[in-house]
């Protein structure tokens, strides 16, 4: 039933600053601009993640939401890497702001944090062969897949 994940959505205080900061820092290829239903003003940039998989900015956002480990509701995505250290090393050199240098998580994956001009949590991680997620993939999946 289920396929994959197809798109990410959030909502942007200055669509462009937030559109900038994850296609030129983050390096995600844009795919495509809509224009709201007048045709008249930008109505959402879409950004690849990976072929059919996408982020969706809206602009508008005016309320910040509140972020602490008890607020219900999405608490940060996570975007896979190759090698997180190369990773950690390009967008600190492209200014990005680096909330945690790499550590080993819970689940033996290779992470750290950052977030978006809109204070959205970014993790970024990498799946070393012996990391929960691999393992999980191996077991459901019949394939370490990554």
């Amino acid at each position: 039933m289920i396929k994959r994940l197809g798109h990410l959505a959030i909502r942007a205080r200055d669509i462009e600053k937030t559109a900038a900061f994850y296609r030129d820092v983050l390096g995600l290829p844009e795919a495509f601009r809509m224009q709201d239903p007048s045709g008249t003003k930008l109505g959402s940039v879409h950004l690849f993640f990976a072929p059919g998989q996408f982020l969706e900015i809206f602009p508008g956002g005016t309320e910040p939401r509140s972020t602490s480990q008890e607020t219900i509701g999405l608490h940060h995505f996570c975007i896979e890497v190759d090698d997180a250290a190369a990773a950690l090393e390009t967008l600190r050199a492209k200014g990005a702001p680096i909330d945690t240098e790499l550590k080993t998580g819970y689940s033996r994956c290779i992470q750290f944090w950052t977030h978006d001009p809109d204070g959205n949590a970014l993790e970024f991680m990498e799946l070393p062969p012996d990391c929960l997620q691999v393992e999980a993939n191996a077991r459901v999946y019949g394939a370490a897949t990554k």
